[in-house]
């Protein structure tokens, strides 16, 4: 029996043992080396060969990694490892620090309790470092910190010891900074990593070694043994003497928390349903008797097994035949396999249980973020807060028109296995638009249709997603009658205060304000909205919010679907481009209802209300939103220059300037649509001697002068008149 099924048999041993688990994420700036680390860990714990670890990077399986060098699928791997006498199971989740794959860095914190963030000792904490910090914490998963790549300080950069320990006290520092940002009230200054503790750990991915204060003592190896190693490039014997998967997994079982201890303090906070409710003990508990809940982060397209459904157990046990449901779906689907994951392995099993992460087949109706329970009428998980949405988009055709079914099909494949990829599919114009995070991400997708699913397709140049508002409320109220003429309905808006955006946008407010009504009033008024108005709100669509603010009007009570049926419609394509709406506040101030139900059924009062809204945003100035992105550049001061004129030219603004020895660092705030083709750019700009890095930061009101254009050019690629119809025509 060899050491990789010793370890299975021992991992599937263990799965019920909840203070013996671990559930962690590995996440950092990209390139600072967290596949390599992984594969380390995992060639520790004899899951691959020691020589090839590091080079053959098990988690980065999918060809399209490989050729890239970098990670792109969060993939997830079990191990054993042994501290202090005891065996521990560690679920690790591989995550990628490209921002564009970001959404799958937050769908793997939610599968997780804790995280090892990787820092580059040379680059030190940076943008995407600060992200991934902030995207754990929001999920209450607990950090740990780990700088790597301490041999480059040595050999390259030539520190003296001293340097480096301040070095490490200034990323250290830097890390306490991020975390005591936006660490929970209940973690303050408990959550802060210390080398004191073992909380921090030292070393090089690449070479295989790290070194923590706890592990100094247990192998004598001292600061200056460690220097000295890497100064006369003798890592294989540190290597030997302090291999990295002892001590960063020692570090892991150490401070970061089992099942059983973080699942009392994360479904509170992931999960809205009744904490008294037989579901909601038994998850607090990690109950593996209890009902079933698994949340799933991610789905694997297999060749042979077709969908594999990887997630998290929160409570209860998930057999093979068991028939389940999927949270939103009507109908149950059956479990074919119940397996574990060991790097790119799938080892079936009979059940997995409460605390541990499944890869189970079977669930058809399942896509990454949803909620799968035994009961169709249990509360779902919190939908998971992306950092960033989809911004930019092109369309999709296939080469040959007998490849059409098909690429609908796997279209649909591409937008469950990975939600942050938004298709819309268009039967009648026949056009496919698919929209991503930004251009390497839609490139990788478009890959993956040609490549893996085999179907030819034609792609447009990227354009960008806009979004609708207002700049100031309707200076009077607008009147959209039915076509009959017996109803009308009376509706102002306005723009929704920041507070309110926010508080939608990271789920303080519950999207189902039916459902949670006194919870959302509540909330409402904490951020500053009259009683009457905020008791008033019955529909949340987007980052939009629709209330009824009329006095004891007959059969309104009624048609209060209906209407909110149309605010969602406007919601989805606004008046000025036909482009989603956001930050609106809608009202309806009045309405007139005739007396019978069947004068005031769908045909009536959708069309009198869709158009009362549309009316409404036309006279209260509209205004088009348009991406941005934060710019980070690092360059040598003598290509400033070159740099700085390709953000100007592209309506960057830039907003600080930090100079560190003969490298300039340049924060900007940048148009996602003015930044195509800026990798490129820059790159001929400065000799590729620049290291550059962006990341979407939402959405800001598109300067005035350049609206009538842009409006007009994207009503013309859509087919509309150029001109966007005036109040009158609202009017009927």
């Amino acid at each position: 029996m060899g050491k990789k099924e010793d370890n299975i048999k021992k991992a599937t041993n263990l799965m019920n043992k909840l203070e013996y688990i671990r559930n962690i994420g590995i996440a950092a700036h990209i390139d600072h080396g967290k596949t390599t680390l992984s594969d380390n860990l995992l060639a520790g714990c004899g899951m691959m060969s020691e020589d090839l670890a590091g080079k053959q990077l098990v988690l980065d399986f999918d060809e399209q990694e490989q050729a890239r060098g970098i990670t792109i699928n969060a993939a997830s791997a079990s191990m054993v490892h042994n501290f202090e006498q005891k065996e521990y199971l560690i679920n690790l989740l591989d995550t990628p620090g490209h921002v564009d794959f970001g959404g799958d860095v937050t769908r793997a914190m939610r599968a997780v309790d804790g995280c090892i963030v990787v820092v580059c000792a040379v680059e030190g904490a940076m943008p995407q470092t600060e992200t991934v910090v902030r995207q754990a914490l929001r999920e209450k998963v607990k950090p740990i910190l780990f700088i790597n790549k301490v041999d480059r300080l040595i050999n390259e950069l030539r520190v003296t010891p001293e340097e480096m320990q301040k070095r490490f006290v200034k990323t250290i520092a830097k890390f306490n900074e991020l975390v005591n940002k936006v660490v929970p009230d209940e973690f303050k200054g408990k959550w802060n990593v210390k080398v004191e503790d073992g909380s921090v750990a030292f070393g090089s991915a690449y070479y295989n070694w790290a070194i923590s204060a706890p592990y100094m003592q247990k192998s004598g190896l001292s600061f200056k043994d460690i220097y000295d190693y890497c100064a006369k490039n003798d890592q294989k014997s540190l290597a030997k003497k302090s291999p990295i998967h002892e001590v960063l997994l020692d570090m892991v079982i150490d401070h970061l928390p089992s099942p059983k201890v973080a699942q009392k303090y994360r479904i509170p906070h992931i999960w809205r349903g009744d904490p008294e409710s037989a579901l909601g003990k038994s998850m607090v508990e990690t109950n593996e008797n209890g009902p079933l809940a698994l949340m799933v982060t991610k789905i694997i397209m297999d060749p042979h097994a077709g969908e594999v459904a990887v997630g998290r157990m929160y409570s209860g046990k998930i057999v093979r035949g068991q028939e389940v449901y999927v949270s939103g779906m009507p109908k149950s689907n059956r479990v074919q396999q119940v397996n574990v994951m060991v790097g790119p392995d799938r080892i079936p099993v009979e059940h997995v249980s409460a605390g541990n992460i499944v890869a189970a087949t079977g669930i058809k109706d399942a896509m990454a973020g949803s909620t799968v329970t035994g009961n169709p009428e249990d509360e779902p998980f919190e939908r998971i807060v992306h950092v960033s949405e989809p911004v930019v988009t092109v369309a999709v055709e296939a080469k040959n028109m007998k490849d059409l079914p098909k690429l609908i099909d796997v279209l649909r494949i591409v937008s469950k296995a990975d939600p942050s990829i938004q298709v819309t599919i268009n039967q009648e114009t026949g056009e496919n638009l698919m929209s991503g995070m930004g251009e390497l991400h839609l490139e990788i997708t478009e890959y993956r249709i040609r490549n893996e699913h085999g179907v030819d397709i034609v792609c447009s140049k990227p354009i960008v997603v806009y979004r609708e508002s207002v700049a100031k409320k309707s200076p009077h109220k607008f009147e959209g009658k039915s076509p009959n003429k017996h109803n009308r309905f009376y509706i102002e808006v306005e723009p929704l205060p920041e507070n309110i955006i926010d508080a939608i946008y990271t789920n303080k407010i519950p999207q189902n304000v039916k459902k949670f009504k006194n919870e959302a009033v509540k909330v409402l008024q904490e951020l500053g909205m009259e009683k009457e108005q905020a008791k008033g709100v019955f529909g949340i669509y987007g980052l939009n919010m629709i209330a009824d603010v009329t006095k004891g009007i007959q059969y309104l009570f009624e048609t209060r679907e209906l209407i909110k049926e149309a605010f969602e419609e406007v919601m989805k394509s606004g008046p000025t481009a036909n482009e989603r709406c956001q930050g609106l506040f809608v009202k309806l101030v009045d309405a007139k209802l005739h007396e019978d139900a069947i004068h005031r059924g769908p045909a009536q009062v959708i069309p009198a209300v869709r158009n009362a809204i549309y009316g409404a945003i036309t006279i209260s100035d509209p205004v088009i939103l348009e991406p941005i992105q934060k710019v980070f550049i690092s360059t040598p001061q003598d290509l400033m220059g070159d740099a700085s004129r390709e953000l100007n030219q592209r309506r960057a603004e830039v907003r600080d300037m930090t100079t560190e020895k003969d490298m300039v660092n340049i924060d900007a705030v940048a148009p996602v649509a003015e930044m195509f083709g800026f990798a490129s750019a820059i790159r001929s700009a400065t000799g590729g001697r620049v290291l550059w890095n962006t990341e979407n930061m939402g959405f800001q009101t598109l300067p005035k002068q350049l609206q009538r254009e842009i409006v007009s050019k994207i009503r013309e690629r859509k087919g509309l008149k150029p001109e966007p119809y005036p109040a009158e025509y609202y009017m009927g």
